[in-house]
């Protein structure tokens, strides 16, 4: 069974959204029919309170409410049935095109220096993690991690057991905290989780709000409830979200200038994309794929890891994976890993998807391709095993010459 929030505000953020799509720019004759809709959406809100506790989107909405309430003289009292308002007409102001230069990243931020730096970060699968310096690591990381940490955004992912009892985790909820900047945009919250991948902020609105630059943020909607794209112009940045079977991926896009501006980087938290996972999270998957394609094994040793639904074979694995993945790099290889470890064909797309992402985000098409060992050492730790099989292999070799000699 899977882990599943109890908390709906995204329900009543896209009831809401579609009630009342573009009518922040309705006239004083449609008013009414506006805080209809608002009501149904308090109304909403509160039906779901005892179990959004401590959700991000959950008093972000609320909050919301109580502005557009304030700001559109909406009364608490009177009907909340849900009207289907007008939608924006083509070429409508929300698309305004004159928002202020800074908030442009690339005419505002390097206005007389070099064209910047752009870095990229992924999560998918098991879950794997391609960090801003291009390091590569599996982890652990089951519960909420931060994954970006800045003085412009949060990101924060919650990792939960693909199978009980087993320690294999997929992203099941991502939670996106974009902070206010200046004339630009308003503070934006963006939550997705299992089977619920919104195309719309947590207040149902597609862009930064009623800033003179709001469009410089905004979300499309690529494929249905499959694949939404965040542009963050402001920021220079691009979030590529994805649900691939029932767990969610994450990709982005971001100047080097962006990623380093927090207030104290040396005392900062943990913060996933820029220091990798801890030592004691990550997993050396290349050495137990190694144990795997030795022993014909078909999942993760250890007595407390059931039996995949759907079993793989090291040789039904890398098959199938190289369907779509056909250069056998780490992609490939935690393709692989995961099929082994969890029986489920829907990790081999979230990798595929994972390497479509970076090969659309990543600044530098040499490194698309990554081939390293994935498990950071500790200082004067040994290299595993399965790291550098020709030196072992030469080391075997002349310890036998040497039993020879004597």
């Amino acid at each position: 069974p899977t882990v599943t929030s109890p908390c709906k505000i995204l329900k009543c953020n896209s009831e809401f959204w579609a009630a009342t799509s573009g009518s922040h720019h309705l006239g004083a004759e449609e008013a009414p029919e506006f805080c209809t809709a608002l009501r149904a959406y308090a109304h909403c809100t509160r039906r779901t309170a005892r179990t959004c506790r401590g959700d991000l989107a959950y008093h972000s909405a609320v909050h919301g409410i109580d502005d557009l309430m304030v700001q559109h003289n909406c009364s608490k009292d009177g009907p909340t049935s849900q009207p289907r308002l007008r939608t924006l007409p083509p070429g409508d102001s929300q698309e305004r095109s004159d928002s202020p230069e800074i908030c442009h990243y690339e005419k505002s931020f390097h206005k007389h220096s070099a064209t910047p730096n752009y870095t990229h970060c992924g999560l998918f699968g098991d879950p794997h993690l391609r960090t801003f310096t291009d390091t590569f690591q599996t982890c652990k990381v089951q519960g909420a991690w931060p994954l970006i940490d800045n003085n412009y955004l949060n990101v924060q992912v919650t990792n939960t057991p693909v199978l009980p009892g087993s320690s294999a985790t997929a992203t099941s909820k991502l939670t996106i905290i974009f902070k206010s900047f200046q004339e630009c945009v308003d503070q934006k919250v963006y939550q997705a989780e299992m089977d619920e991948l919104p195309a719309a902020f947590a207040d149902g609105s597609k862009n930064g709000g009623d800033k003179h630059g709001a469009n410089s943020l905004k979300i499309t909607e690529k494929v249905s409830g499959q694949h939404i794209e965040i542009q963050a112009k402001y920021i220079g940045t691009t979030i590529v979200v994805r649900q691939v079977g029932r767990y969610l991926t994450f990709a982005v896009r971001m100047p080097e200038e962006v990623v380093n501006a927090v207030e104290d980087r040396d005392s900062q938290g943990l913060y996933l994309c820029l220091r990798g996972c801890p030592l004691n999270q990550q997993i050396d998957f290349q050495a137990i794929r190694s144990a795997q394609a030795t022993e014909g094994r078909t999942r993760r040793k250890g007595p407390s890891l059931p039996a995949p639904p759907e079993a793989f074979t090291y040789e039904t694995a890398t098959a199938k994976c190289r369907e779509k993945l056909p250069v056998e790099d780490l992609y490939f290889q935690s393709c692989v890993f995961d099929l082994l470890t969890t029986g489920d064909v829907n990790f081999m797309l979230a990798a595929y998807y994972a390497f479509e992402d970076v090969k659309m985000l990543h600044s530098n098409k040499d490194k698309l391709h990554l081939y390293e060992r994935t498990r950071d050492l500790a200082p004067g730790n040994m290299a595993p095993m399965g790291t550098y099989p020709t030196l072992w292999v030469a080391l075997l070799c002349l310890s036998q010459c040497w039993l020879c000699l004597l």
